[in-house]
């Protein structure tokens, strides 16, 4: 289990450096500006879709159902040919008529705004149809514990974007994001190759031939194992999706706080990101396929002795990266950011909005673990439910805190949601199960190294005042 973690989390990392790198080449050459906001708001739809497939509904949903087939080729095809064709059909939409998504992705953007930015939507869109194709790919993987391509394959992206900057970096900020919107796209482009060669190494090209070839013959009979799939990624998409959805209202409700709202929210949350995709979504892409076989098997035993051990790896971490995020979040947003177009001013908001992003990591790490039980157990609608509970926090709190906290207040609300998804979670998951898990001497080591780990990151901090 740990080794793949830790490939998991090495690629993550890896990505997450090159994303940082480009991030911090993005400030310097944007800022905290209307381009920043046009770039990410082009963005935004796209990214939201590929988290939303890449790191939950798509693969929870997908991996059980194929080990279940009895036509895994054509069943396979089926789902492909489905997903790709509804896929396409809005990329074609959003290509015709980008300031009509634009608008809908940020209503608060006057009519100017969206003229300038709905050429960048559109060019952004065809990363989406890219990055299913991958995610479809990426599945066979897993099914193999086959988990470096996937986790390596984002950098790709980022080596993109960081090229794209590179060669822009004399260009005026308009030229900038189309640089940047058209590396998207190739980034897209080179994630697909990358996991066709690892597919064709493992010999899964033969499946897919095979599925194609017999499609039409083949269609009526796998007719009930694509209709339960249904069944469950509907819901698994919903109960998926909350922080994403819930980061892509944050772009809604930001366009109509002051130029650069957007962007403050965007480079704290991609601080954020760091952990929970290093440590948890790492983990649970790697946790899954194991949990899934055991529950299908009825054994629950070594179902759950995964679960404690990955428990507990994942309470230290995150434990010690919201420590780390609360009190170095000036410092960390200071030496990313604050050069070039990106202001003392932005550094002090951008922070702000990094602690509230913070103080919610541990549960929506931990929550990322515990679904894993829900998924493998086929308890998808239950999932979704806890999602709409846990969206319409959000959207209270957003709603209630946006005037008085601005920027900071959205991500306060985030984090909110966060918690309420955690807690209901929990009770589905069963008091039982997680008493099972927390009752151990970890949690006494917990409070202990946590403790002193405060008191190093404080020293840490001190010295590092004289600096920042």
């Amino acid at each position: 289990m740990f080794r793949a973690i830790f490939t998991n989390s090495f690629g993550i990392l890896f990505s997450r450096i090159l994303g940082l790198l480009r991030d911090l080449m993005t400030a310097s050459a944007l800022g905290a500006s209307i381009y920043s906001d046009i770039f990410f708001i082009a963005f935004k739809l796209p990214n939201l879709f590929r988290r939303i497939f890449a790191e939950g509904a798509f693969t929870q949903s997908f991996i059980p159902a194929f080990a279940r087939s009895k036509h895994k080729s054509v069943f396979s095809i089926h789902i492909f040919v489905l997903f790709l064709s509804i896929i396409l059909l809005i990329t074609l939409l959003v290509t015709l008529l980008p300031s009509f998504a634009t608008t809908l992705i940020a209503v608060g953007f006057d009519d100017k705004t969206i003229e300038l930015a709905a050429p960048f939507v559109a060019i952004n869109f065809w990363y989406l149809p890219l990055i299913f194709i991958v995610t479809f790919l990426s599945t066979f993987l897993q099914y193999k514990n086959h988990f470096a391509t996937t986790a390596f394959s984002t950098a790709l992206l980022n080596i993109s974007l960081i090229l794209a900057l590179y060669f822009s970096q004399d260009k005026s900020q308009d030229e900038i994001v189309y640089y940047l919107s058209f590396g998207v796209v190739l980034g897209g482009i080179m994630q697909l190759i990358a996991s066709a060669i690892a597919i064709y190494n493992l010999g899964f090209f033969k499946v897919l031939y095979g599925g194609f070839k017999y499609f039409r013959v083949k269609s009526k009979i796998i007719k009930k194992e694509t209709q339960n799939f249904r069944t469950q990624f509907f819901p698994a998409v919903w109960g998926n999706s909350t922080a994403q959805i819930s980061g892509f209202l944050d772009t809604f409700f930001a366009s109509f706080l002051i130029t650069g709202s957007i962007s403050y929210l965007y480079y704290a949350n991609r601080i954020f990101q760091l952990p929970l995709a290093l440590f948890a979504i790492a983990t649970s892409i790697a946790l899954f396929p194991r949990i899934a076989r055991f529950l299908k098997n009825s054994d629950e035993v070594k179902a759950k002795a995964y679960m404690k051990k990955a428990f507990w790896f994942l309470a230290f971490l995150l434990s010690a990266s919201t420590i780390m995020g609360l009190i170095l979040a000036k410092e960390i947003t200071w030496l990313l950011f604050e050069r070039g177009a990106f202001s003392a001013e932005d550094t002090k908001t951008t922070t702000l909005v990094l602690q509230m992003y913070m103080i919610g990591l541990l549960p929506f790490g931990l929550q990322k673990l515990i679904l894993l039980w829900l998924y493998a157990k086929e308890m998808q609608m239950r999932a979704a439910k806890i999602s709409t509970y846990s969206l319409i926090a959000y959207i209270v709190f957003g709603a209630s805190l946006i005037t008085p906290m601005g920027a900071s207040g959205l991500a306060l609300a985030s984090t909110i949601s966060g918690f309420v998804s955690f807690f209901l979670t929990l009770q589905a998951f069963g008091a039982k199960n997680f008493f099972d898990i927390l009752l151990n001497k970890y949690a006494l080591y917990l409070i202990i190294g946590m403790t002193l780990f405060t008191f190093l990151v404080l020293i840490l901090k001190d010295f590092l005042a004289q600096y920042v």
